[in-house]
């Protein structure tokens, strides 16, 4: 299988970059990214708010962190969504399948939850956050691999677009949705209306059909087995290693890399934000008026707009367009901390900032799917969002000392440096590219 990072596909006139998200399977990308989004906050933040009005111990609070090491580790059983459809739901198909049984876990595990109590039921609530963390990132496997196999790589970047708007509004409604619900009616009820909403996603599933793996070719798991034996084990272990580096070559490292890197400004910066709007004198509400409501409607608009841009001009200009709006908009943060407390400044800052992170994301969402090949889709796609992720989170534990031994200015100055490796290594890509156009279509834009 050639590498789809590479292959040539038509670009498409603003007419078709804008219908293309009347779709059905694309509208249905927004309800499955609603599911997976719901129950992030509920077993982080928002469930952390709940602990500590409880009066659990900041330490105690500390460990449910770890809870989230299972979307870290979810390339250990993704392999079991590529190659085995679910017992009992396995008519539905192998990603229908996975994505039901994650969703009804994290509804198991909402529903315990809200019948627990933080004073006496501690390790209860544990469990069940657990319980959520683990069946989320079983419905992350098993939608990324849809996502990917529903629709052709032209079309990756409005899926991974309506995606991000469907998990955005999830996180919305699992943040200040469930902090104002549980005000007017308490946290049991707040977590119980959490678990019914994740029907949507069901729905959704129930609704939508299995796409058809065109590019899968016999060098298949028998599901009806078990991986019990090497043979087996190398199947879905090891070969989507092996495959990547066979069919990628000498890029393969080059991409790893990339990977690394391309989010790693965004998330070194987003670490310290919300202490920083602190330290500048905004308020709560300020916070959550401008950089939590204003900044969600920016992300929205930038990932449409990165999705109709891919459509029209390419995926790889547009990964050059996010990273240096990602990269400038660090920046805006820096002047932020020069003139301090500003409401107008802040509202600039947050619509620059948070419009290039919905670009960004959308682009970079769809160029991970166009790099995995359709044997192993939940596979490769959790290893590559592995990658994405690791090394800005342990870069962004540092943070703190810069701030503390520098100040606010120089930190944004360092978050915003971190990002121009990234244009870099796009603009290294787009030769890449323009190479793989001479020798196949000059005419014909390659992504």
């Amino acid at each position: 299988m050639k590498n789809r990072a590479f292959e040539k596909t038509r670009l498409h006139n603003w007419k078709e970059s804008f219908l293309v998200f009347l779709q059905p399977r694309v509208i249905g990308m927004m309800f499955l990214g609603f599911s997976a989004g719901l129950p992030y906050l509920l077993i982080f933040s928002t469930l952390n708010t709940w602990l500590r009005i409880e009066d659990v111990s900041s330490t105690e609070i500390g460990f449910f962190a770890w809870v989230g090491l299972a979307f870290s580790v979810k390339l250990l059983w993704a392999p079991f969504a590529d190659h085995f459809r679910f017992p009992i739901f396995g008519f539905l198909g192998r990603r229908r399948s996975w994505m039901l049984i994650g969703q009804i876990g994290c509804i198991i595990g909402l529903l315990g939850i809200s019948y627990s109590n933080p004073s006496d039921g501690l390790i209860q609530i544990a469990l069940f956050s657990l319980l959520v963390a683990f069946s989320s990132a079983t419905q992350d496997i098993a939608l990324d691999a849809y996502r990917i196999e529903a629709m052709d790589v032209e079309y990756q970047g409005a899926m991974s677009s309506v995606y991000i708007w469907g998990y955005r509004i999830g996180l919305l409604f699992a943040g200040a949705g469930a902090l104002k619900l549980s005000v007017d009616y308490g946290w049991s009820f707040t977590y119980q209306i959490m678990a019914m909403l994740m029907c949507i996603g069901i729905l959704t599933v129930l609704l939508c059909k299995e796409p058809e793996n065109k590019d899968a070719d016999n060098d298949i798991v028998n599901r009806k087995e078990l991986p019990t034996n090497l043979t087996m084990i190398k199947k879905m272990y090891v070969n989507p290693f092996v495959e990547f580096f066979e069919r990628s070559g000498w890029k393969a490292i080059y991409l790893l890399v990339f990977i690394c890197i391309y989010k790693l400004s965004d998330i070194v910066m987003g670490n310290m934000a919300n202490p920083f709007y602190i330290d500048m004198g905004f308020s709560p509400d300020e916070i959550a008026d401008i950089a939590k409501l204003f900044g969600f409607v920016m992300t929205i608009f930038g990932a449409y707009i990165g999705g109709v841009l891919i459509m029209k001009i390419g995926l790889t200009r547009v990964l050059l367009l996010g990273a240096i709006l990602v990269c400038s908009t660090n920046l805006l943060f820096a002047l932020l901390a020069q003139v301090g407390h500003s409401l107008t400044f802040l509202k600039i800052t947050i619509a620059a900032d948070n419009f290039s992170v919905g670009i960004a994301a959308t682009a970079f969402v769809a160029y991970l799917s166009s790099l995995v090949n359709m044997n192993y889709t939940a596979s490769q796609y959790a290893i590559f969002s592995s990658f994405m992720t690791l090394p800005g989170k342990f870069a962004s534990g540092f943070s703190g000392i810069i701030i503390d031994n520098y100040d606010y200015t120089i930190f944004f100055i360092y978050s915003a440096a971190m990002g121009i490796p990234a244009i870099v290594m796009v603009l290294i890509l787009m030769r890449f590219q323009a190479k793989e156009a001479k020798e196949t279509d000059p005419v014909v834009e390659i992504i």
